[in-house]
């Protein structure tokens, strides 16, 4: 933890503003007194990836809660977006530090050329010496494109920047192994994989209703960087120094698997399927134990209506999904090409159907 060089920072919104919406300024210029501190000797850069827009927005709107429906958030939002960055703004002025807004939605890390961009945009902030604030671009993203929660942003933007850290920042100082409010529970220190809290009961959002996330969004945040090869802290926001200089506090989740292609993390993790494939039983061992593509003659039924591109689930025989992929054909195409060979195909059909459903580097195994 103390060596790392490149950290993503989330903080949530109840760790920001009021209950009653707004921001409160001591809590984010408390925040901004560690971040500037760390990266103050120049040797850490930080990317923080903040939520708190929506909330931000609600009490100059007269909403007392967050809004349910998509028009009203995305309302909110445009109004807190610019609240929340003038605030960081300010107060990371106070140490001479420059800050840039990059609001990012799901087609920024699933496009290719949308990545890259996304990419170098970071990394140049990261070089000139300013501090990304990064967050959902709320504004414009509709249910189709959304990450749904920045906790799981911040795992995708660490994957995204090649960070050493990811610290999640919230209420709470750490995953506990009940409910952390009663006694006789106990802070969990450290997690090294999955079997370590399959017995625990994760809570969901909070009572102030600011956010959208809660403990479990931000497990799934650690396990989602932890199998990319990025050690997770999870910790309250109160704590955040002690996480930085690597001191014993909250919660430490262990890497569990090395850096993948980015693509398929975010096929793992953040695309939303458009449709399924039903696999015959020898298609689903090709594809999991024997990392295969899929072909036609392992498709047994097709739902949904998508596009060549578009991702979609594949499933067992029981309906359980195993894998997400990249689909090469329409939906309309595949009923006619369902359990035939690649060679019959090509014969009938023409050569461009001589070539898989699924290609094994578009595809990820999710069981």
């Amino acid at each position: 933890m103390a060596e790392a060089r490149r950290i993503v920072v989330k903080v949530g919104s109840s760790s920001l503003t009021t209950a009653s919406g707004g921001l409160d300024a001591d809590r984010v210029d408390a925040l901004v007194d560690v971040l500037a501190k760390v990266r103050s000797g120049g040797e850490k850069e930080i990317v923080l990836v903040s939520s708190g827009a929506i909330a931000a927005g609600l009490a100059p709107l007269g909403l007392t809660r967050r809004p349910k429906d998509l028009a009203r958030q995305q309302a909110a939002a445009s109004v807190g977006q610019g609240l929340l960055v003038a605030r960081y703004t300010a107060s990371f002025a106070r140490y001479g530090v420059r800050v840039g807004q990059v609001l990012l939605t799901t087609d920024d890390t699933s496009r290719r050329a949308h990545y890259r961009n996304a990419y170098r945009t970071l990394d140049q902030l990261l070089a000139m010496g300013a501090l990304p604030v990064v967050n959902e671009n709320d504004t414009v993203a509709t249910d189709e494109i959304r990450f749904g929660d920045n906790d799981r942003l911040a795992a995708l933007v660490a994957h995204l920047v090649r960070a050493d850290l990811l610290v999640l920042l919230s209420d709470v100082d750490g995953l506990y192994d009940g409910d952390p409010s009663k006694p006789g529970t106990s802070r969990i220190a450290q997690v090294t994989g999955p079997s370590d809290i399959a017995h625990v009961e994760i809570g969901s959002a909070g009572k102030a209703g600011v956010g959208t996330g809660g403990m479990v969004t931000k497990v799934e945040a650690a396990r989602i960087a932890a199998a990319a090869g990025i050690p997770v802290v999870l910790t309250s926001a109160s704590r955040a120094a002690d996480a930085l200089a690597g001191r014993d506090t909250g919660t430490y989740f262990h890497r569990t698997g090395r850096r993948s292609a980015d693509r398929l993390l975010w096929l793992a993790h953040a695309s939303t399927p458009q449709g399924s494939l039903s696999l015959d039983d020898g298609a689903v061992r090709a594809v999991v134990e024997g990392k295969k593509s899929l072909l036609a003659a392992g498709v047994a039924a097709v739902e949904g209506d998508f596009v060549a591109g578009d991702p979609v689930e594949l499933r067992d025989a029981s309906g359980r999904a195993v894998a997400r992929g990249l689909v090469n054909f329409d939906a309309k195409e595949l009923p006619r090409m369902l359990g035939r060979s690649t060679h019959e195909l090509a014969k009938d059909l023409g050569p461009e159907y001589e070539r898989e459903v699924v290609h094994r580097d578009d595809l990820v195994v999710i069981r």
